[in-house]
């Protein structure tokens, strides 16, 4: 152990032993040149069994931790390798874990437990956001510092682990039992950013309770039946959280935030007042009628009024904190489309389709634990299908995670793909599905799991687990190429021939020819062997290069990197126009 008062590497002055682990002591330091304090966690080789392969973790967690800068994270300042111990230099985190405080205090004030899980959102939510993701894999109370401040740190890295794509199960089972999610145990899959999430529900279920999932009953049960005081909202946000299905959970850190945000609007009270509203309103009609003129006239003039507030609720919907105002309309008029379509207006008004609008979606009209209103909507309403179409078509291509947009949009092609061909709907528009819209709805739902394996195999991107991925140009169970290169191109390229790709705004346009970038770049020659001439590839590269030289006239800005991302990809195209301009 490190002497009280002694000098480590001619600076840092040990003042005191601050805590102590399995195979640790952490000391407080001062480097008295700095006037600064710091954490020193101390590993003696004479202590641990295996020690080089302790050490081995320890460097994995030094360097992980030497390339992250975030607000609720410790920053490593030097590594000390001495003949007797490995030492890390830290920052040192004043404050006290939220294992302490939940053994000073009990269960927690939701409020706080809210904020704080906001917090770890954030952090969390920055760690899976990086080039190589990382995932946690041990959140729990101990693993939390509380600052005199009031926010959290997240301290111990021991567990944490970059996300590999290509896994099928993690080499190790790590966490700790009770906060782990099931796929960290007995090999039932790859921890990715859901298992993070699953522990964050568990930590968030141990501080709003008092109740440790490690103990006895050795099960987290809804959070009301410990306290029937708190928020029916937070209680479906942790069930929600701690689902053993990892597809069942919420699928990022920005859509859990979002729920922590608005947990108020899950609560069983708050629903029912919103549900009610309508009800409210045509009664306040009906004693209006009868009042001043008898039931004469009332159903006319009853319309006539629900009509009106059904519109005026619409109309005055123009951001996506509104969207209240469309589940009322919807709850009067569930067998109407109007809602949703004014949903997809504004959420693609800025031409990008953002996680924050996502989870406005999904805490309104998409709101997964009330779906009568939709349910509603596609038993008597085929323009239900048109809906399912453009949030499909929008989670395709303009979505700003590519990656999670095309596991959304296979869901909503598919549905989509499952219309009856239009004809005519209950309100007589012509908001339904052609047969022509049936057909690209199947394709564009292949095209987007093709898409997704050639970034996978190509670009070495991770895709997300829930995605129905199309192999391009490899052999299926019959021994034949069930999807070739030609395919891949002829379904690519058709994208190019649609109405809403021609009226489609810079990013639409920009991704989509990115794809076909790649595909000119790693398929060109067994797209050649399949019956693709140069020359129709030359026909899409000429498109390609005249509507990437139109986005770039528009960017006023040329030093911006919306500008330099054009310029690259048409350079790129330059660059294969000259290489096959005799070909």
């Amino acid at each position: 152990m490190l002497e009280i008062g002694s000098v480590i590497d001619g600076k840092y002055k040990i003042l005191n032993k601050i805590g102590q682990g399995g195979m640790s002591v952490v000391y407080l330091a001062m480097n008295e040149r700095a006037n600064k304090q710091w954490a020193i966690k101390e590993v003696r080789k004479d202590g641990v069994t295996n020690f080089e392969v302790v050490k081995q973790g320890l460097v994995a967690e030094v360097d992980m931790l030497k390339k992250l800068n975030h607000p609720h994270l410790p920053s490593i300042i030097d590594v000390i390798d001495g003949d007797d111990s490995f030492l890390i230099v830290m920052d040192y985190i004043e404050g006290v874990s939220l294992n302490k405080k939940l053994r000073e205090l009990g269960a927690i004030p939701q409020e706080n437990v809210i904020e704080w899980g906001k917090q770890l959102c954030d952090v969390l939510g920055y760690l899976h956001s990086r080039t190589a993701p990382i995932i946690y894999r041990d959140m729990k109370p101990a693993n939390v510092m509380l600052r005199p401040d009031g926010d959290v740190m997240l301290i111990d890295f021991g567990t944490a682990r970059e996300f590999k794509s290509n896994s099928v199960a993690d080499t190790t089972c790590l966490g700790t039992q009770g906060y782990a999610a099931p796929e960290q145990f007995g090999g039932q899959g790859q921890t990715d950013a859901r298992t993070d999430i699953y522990c964050l529900g568990a930590t968030l279920y141990h501080l709003v309770t008092g109740h440790n999932p490690c103990e006895y009953p050795y099960e987290m049960y809804p959070i009301r039946q410990w306290n029937p005081a708190l928020s029916s909202g937070l209680e479906q946000i942790i069930q929600k959280c701690t689902q053993k299905n990892p597809n069942d959970r919420y699928q990022s850190c920005a859509e859990l935030m979002y729920a922590l945000d608005h947990y108020q609007d899950f609560d069983i009270e708050s629903r029912k007042k919103m549900n009610v509203k309508w009800r409210s309103f045509v009664a306040a009609s009906l004693a209006s009628i009868v009042m001043f003129g008898g039931a004469v006239g009332f159903k006319i003039k009853a319309n006539s009024d629900s009509e009106r507030a059904f519109n005026n609720n619409i109309t005055h919907t123009e951001t996506i904190e509104d969207f209240r105002n469309l589940v009322v309309a919807a709850s009067a008029f569930p067998e109407r489309v109007e809602p949703y379509k004014k949903a997809v207006e504004i959420i693609l008004r800025d031409s990008q389709f953002t996680t924050t609008e996502r989870n406005a979606l999904l805490t309104s009209l998409l709101d997964p634990s009330d779906t009568e209103n939709i349910d509603t909507l596609k038993e008597e309403n085929n323009e239900y299908y048109k809906f399912c179409y453009d949030l499909g078509i929008a989670y395709f291509f303009q979505y700003e995670n590519y990656t999670t947009g095309i596991a959304n949009c296979q869901k909503w092609l598919d549905e989509a793909a499952k219309s009856p061909e239009y004809e005519s709907t209950i309100n007589d528009t012509d908001y339904g599905m052609s047969a022509e819209d049936i057909k690209n709805a199947k394709m564009l739902s292949k095209l987007s799991g093709a898409v997704a394996h050639q970034m996978s195999k190509n670009n070495n991107v991770s895709i997300d687990s829930s995605t129905n991925i199309v192999n391009v140009g490899e052999e299926g169970p019959t021994g034949d190429t069930e999807y070739n290169e030609k395919q891949y191109w002829d379904d690519l390229t058709s994208i190019l021939k649609l109405e809403f790709f021609n009226e489609s705004n810079s990013m639409t346009k920009r991704r989509v020819y990115q794809w076909i970038h790649a595909a000119l770049q790693h398929n060109h020659v067994k797209m050649a062997g399949y019956g693709v001439t140069y020359s129709q590839m030359r026909e899409v590269i000429d498109k390609a290069k005249s509507d990437l030289n139109s986005i770039l006239i528009g960017i006023a800005d040329t030093s911006s990197a919306s500008y330099q991302e054009v310029k690259s990809l048409l350079d790129n195209y330059e660059t294969i126009a000259d290489m096959w301009a005799d070909q």
